[in-house]
């Protein structure tokens, strides 16, 4: 589990694909501090495991479902990716809860600036929107963010400085795919409420029913 807070940038500074796969060798500092093989490390918000390591970065296994639900795809040499250590069971959240787990990718349609803030417009399918809320918490990239604005076809937040300057955010560009993860806790109450196997609605006006109500049939 993740918080949303980006520990570091990351480079990418080898890509190996295999067929439906890939194996990417990122480049870090500050979380191979204490990172161990079998760790999960927050890739642009996707959860990945270790895989190996060395002084200068670590290399990660990225399945087929994960390339095609993420941004993850279209990384190449070079390309700066943000980082997040697994939250520790004494650590403090600081964004909210984050599976790592993208639900799918959405296009930056507007960048603008107001005053120090940056607006970011951001398209996405209807199957993310109808969890995003005004006000309530989403994960752009794993950078956990505050939805601004939210319309029939896209959502906004407003982004400090700080936060576009310590992420990738400062790097993204009108047209650009980011990935995207909904607020977790709206997609488990829905499935709570929702009936694994729906049953019809069980007929208890029957006969014997009647005789007891003192029907004459």
């Amino acid at each position: 589990m993740f918080t949303g807070i980006v520990e570091e940038i990351g480079t990418i500074q080898n890509i190996q694909k295999g067929r439906h796969s890939a194996i990417l060798s990122i480049q870090a500092d500050l979380i191979l501090s204490d990172l161990k093989i079998g760790d999960s490390v927050a890739v642009n918000g996707v959860c990945l495991t270790a895989t190996s390591l060395s002084s200068q970065g670590f290399t990660a296994d990225v399945m087929h479902e994960t390339l095609d639900r993420s941004s993850l795809s279209r990384l190449k040499n070079g390309s700066h990716v943000n980082l997040e250590r697994a939250m520790p069971a004494d650590g403090r959240f600081g964004g909210h809860i984050v599976a790592g787990h993208v639900d799918g990718m959405g296009t930056i349609q507007k960048i603008r600036r107001d005053d120090t803030a940056v607006w970011y417009t951001i398209q996405a399918a209807p199957s993310i929107l109808r969890y995003i809320v005004e006000k309530g918490s989403i994960t752009i990239d794993g950078i956990s963010l505050t939805v601004a604005r939210v319309s029939a076809g896209d959502f906004s937040i407003s982004a400090i400085p700080h936060t576009v300057q310590i992420t990738t955010l400062g790097e993204r560009r009108e047209g650009d795919l980011v990935n995207l993860e909904n607020d977790i806790i709206g997609k488990y109450v829905e499935k709570l409420l929702t009936p694994a196997d729906p049953q019809p609605a069980k007929d208890t006006l029957t006969k014997d029913f009647l005789l007891r109500c003192g029907y004459d049939i």
